[in-house]
């Protein structure tokens, strides 16, 4: 009997699960109109950190929502910054606790980048790229295809999952269907502006976030081989301004050229020294604390597709740094010149010897790696390379007692994060998104950018796992930033599943 009830509560799970997707995709079918609709709205409202007062008409906009759909909503503020849009949505005999991570403040715009203004959302048959031709906004279901597109500034970061948690939540509700866990909703207004303040926030409100049992940050493309993905840590980053130094202004480069030092050469050759040929970090001990994976997560890692040579033709390279697949790579501390300065070029280029040199580093972290030992350590080779490092322009003084100098800027930054994959509730959520997308389910133990992931899973010590649903080709951050219409339904999708998971 305990065998037959087993397998009864299997089916009925089985059934259960499938049954959401159908009503979600029969929900999409039958409001896809107002889906794009309620998108191009949101996506109306200009959102950059600074602009405080579209800032907060966002914020608005979104709690408005929120309330229309029975949840409960705060709006935590801060004097001078951009608010928190808090809701919660109780569920009577709920045992656990889901927080909806999503950030509403997009990046700044050029608007002589872009085809369109970013701040009026357009609508296109395919990608710009791939011949895509503008269209009219759809007026009946019939009119939208998946590969269509929307563009407009924060399309693919990160709007798009606020529309698919607001649809979720009107699916199971029209439906009568249960939400299965509390949730919680948390979105930001100054992700891309740093979060300066996001720790602060989080400090100030712990009686709201201190029953949270696992944070679902929806953020990122899904991945490059255009399959779905759960990522289960984030990169850390920080970096660094190194400036090298020759004469104390710049040479007529015929009168000096061959006896001035040149500060160019001095930076190139000590950036030159921090790698080998083949693009690795030769800095003493930089890879040292790299946290190894677990035999899940190498597992994992080894079951995600290949994208080298798809991604070499896309992006016009022919040798790669380093000798492992890209998806290895991200699991290693990366050191990256960010930009490069000294003298000019082109039609500005004079015949001189430049004082100075200044390189721009950046630095990307992996589990393991602290942002200020990572620092030190680039810092120690700066010297083994006979470098005297100071903190400010050097004086008349210094320039004359040591041969070489350079200036070192440190900037901030924060730590990796990484969540087990081992874990019950995170292996709930890995088999509740394969009921949605099958077998094609990617599993990425760390994605490549970063995110503030440690102030969730080491200062609040919970669980997060990263949602992503843009299209891997949104042109994140960039002018012509787009959301393919398929992939706002695949978020639906998945939002409605999470809530009403087992």
């Amino acid at each position: 009997m305990r065998i037959i009830s087993l397998l009864f509560t299997l089916l009925f799970f089985t059934s259960s699960a499938q049954n959401i997707n159908k009503l979600a995709e029969k929900h999409i079918k039958e409001n896809g109109v107002q889906i794009i609709d309620d998108f191009k709205t949101l996506l109306s409202m200009p959102n950059v950190a600074f602009d405080l007062p579209n800032i907060n008409k966002n914020a608005q906009h979104i709690i408005s929502e929120l309330n229309t759909r029975g949840v409960e909503t705060k709006l935590l503020r801060m004097v001078g910054t951009p608010p928190i849009v808090y809701g919660y949505y109780p569920v009577e005999g709920a045992d656990r606790t889901l927080a909806f991570y999503v950030h509403y403040d997009g990046q700044p715009v050029d608007k002589t980048k872009w085809t369109n203004d970013p701040w009026v959302p357009v609508y296109y048959s395919d990608a710009m790229f791939n011949g895509g031709e503008p269209l009219e906004f759809p007026t009946s279901t019939d009119e939208i295809d998946e590969d269509h597109r929307i563009y407009a500034r924060s399309a693919g970061d990160d709007k798009a999952p606020i529309i698919t948690i607001l649809t979720a939540l009107d699916m199971i509700q029209a439906n009568k269907l249960k939400v299965t866990s509390n949730l919680v909703f948390f979105f930001e207004g100054q992700e891309e502006a740093g979060s300066d303040q996001l720790h602060q926030y989080l400090s100030d409100n712990r009686e709201l976030v201190d029953e949270i049992d696992l944070w679902l940050f929806c953020d990122g493309p899904v991945h490059q081989s255009r399959k779905p993905q759960l990522v289960f840590g984030v990169r850390g980053v920080t970096g660094m301004e190194i400036t090298t130094y020759g004469p104390n202004r710049p040479l007529h480069s015929g009168h000096y050229g061959n006896w001035a030092p040149v500060p160019g050469q001095l930076l190139s050759e000590l950036i030159a020294s921090m790698k080998d040929a083949e693009g690795n970090v030769i800095i003493d001990g930089y890879y040292d604390d790299v946290e190894p994976l677990s035999e899940l997560e190498k597992e994992a890692l080894a079951n995600i597709p290949p994208i080298d040579e798809e991604l070499k033709k896309e992006l016009g390279i022919n040798d790669p740094e380093g000798t492992d697949s890209y998806n290895e790579r991200l699991l290693l501390p990366s050191l990256t010149i960010k930009g490069l300065s000294s003298g000019n070029t082109g039609k500005l280029a004079r015949n001189v010897v430049p004082a100075t040199a200044t390189a721009a580093i950046g630095m990307r972290l992996v589990k393991g790696c602290d942002p200020e030992k990572q620092k030190d350590l680039v810092e120690a080779h700066i010297r083994k390379q006979g470098f005297h490092i100071v903190r400010e322009d050097p004086d008349q003084e210094t320039r004359l007692k040591y041969p070489k100098i350079a200036k070192v800027t440190r900037s901030g930054g924060y730590p990796a994060a990484r969540t087990s994959m081992d874990l019950p509730i995170i292996q709930d959520v890995i088999e509740r998104s394969r009921d949605v997308v099958g077998e094609d389910l990617i599993l990425l133990p760390t994605l490549g950018g970063s995110l503030p992931l440690y102030l969730f899973t080491d200062e609040l010590e919970k669980p997060a796992i990263i949602l992503p649903i843009a299209n891997h080709d949104n042109n994140q951050h960039a002018a012509d930033e787009n959301l393919r219409i398929g992939n706002l339904w695949y978020g639906i999708k998945l939002m409605s599943a999470l809530m009403t998971m087992e």
